[in-house]
This record gives C-alpha cells, structure tokens and sequence, in this order.
C-alpha cells in the first residue's frame, strides 16, 4: 500500500501487494470483520387488554449460572431489568396498575427488588441508559410481592393470563416471579 500513490495505481496491483489476504489461502468470510453480536438480545412483547394496546420492549440478560436478586441485583436499590437501555413500557390507553392510575404513554420501567417487596417504577423519562434513573420524572410506583417459581434463565416480562379488561403482567428471571395486575382505566 505504501508504494501506490493514486487510487488508480492501487486498484491495478493484486490484492496481495495492496495489503489484502491472498484469498487462495484465507477464506473470504474469515477475513470479513466480525461483528459483535450482543449477549443479552433485543426482545418485546405485546397485549391487546380491552380497547388498549401494551408493549414492552427490552433487552433480556442472562442468569449463566450467577446469582440474581440480593447480590448481582443488590436490594433496595433502583434496576433496569433490561441490558444497555431501561425496558419500554407503552401503553395506548389510561391503565390501573395494582389498583393506581397509569396514564396511556411510553415509560422507562424500573424497579427496586427486595425480598419481601419490590417497587416498580415507571418514568416518564422513556427511553434512557440503563444505568442511570433519573429521578423526579416518576409517573407512576407500585409495590408488588415477589414468587418463587421455575427457573427462567433469560429475564423474561410476559402476561401469562389474560381477560377481557385485565391482566397479569410479570417479571421472571431466575426463580423469582415479581406479578402486576393490569386492568384498562374506566
């Protein structure tokens, strides 16, 4: 390459002498860049509850063999279940979230794990890092009590059962099963 002074002049020389892997020995492919592919994937769920829509969007990390809540997860202190941006939760009508009002929007879901409790915020600071809450744009916190239940080796937000105008949201990574009640605001 050091020897070619016009484009041109580079183009007329084997790909050898312009720096290029001889392809009879290298593979193409295995000379292409690689790209990096994340470990914890994009994923998003959607429910029609009633006359609204709800999605979440969220990136799901993986347990490998780590324990989760108490340590990975300390308690008592504001997470993002969700790797390189705080899960979006969208909403197109008004809602009830364990009995308190939710209005329709998108907002960054957080929460505070406990043993005993957990808090679930949801900002109206939607779409951030998921390192750092922001406190004072809180729409809406709600307490709900954690389960134990089969082990789910990728955090998974799911509505495992559905009505006509309600729902139970939940959280599950690991054993623990944290549930919200979802109903569409009258």
């Amino acid at each position: 390459m050091a020897g070619c002074m016009a484009m041109a002049a580079c183009a007329a020389l084997p790909l050898r002498a312009q720096g290029f892997p001889d392809p009879a020995t290298r593979p193409v492919a295995a000379s292409l860049p690689i790209l990096a592919i994340p470990k914890s994937q994009l994923a998003g769920v959607t429910q029609s509850l009633g006359a609204a829509e709800i999605s979440v969007v969220y990136r799901r990390p993986v347990a490998r063999g780590r324990e989760l809540f108490g340590a990975l997860v300390p308690w008592g202190r504001v997470w993002s279940a969700s790797a390189d941006s705080a899960p979006v939760f969208t909403t197109t009508r008004a809602l009830m979230v364990n009995g308190d009002s939710l209005p329709a929007g998108s907002y960054a879901l957080w929460a505070i794990p406990d043993a005993s409790s957990w808090t679930f915020v949801f900002s109206r600071d939607a779409h951030v890092f998921h390192l750092r809450y922001a406190g004072g744009h809180d729409a809406l916190r709600v307490k709900a009590k954690p389960e134990t239940g089969a082990h789910a080796e990728t955090l998974t937000f799911s509505f495992p059962m559905v009505d006509a105008d309600s729902a139970r949201f939940q959280l599950h990574w690991g054993t623990t099963v944290v549930p919200l009640t979802i109903r569409v605001k009258r």
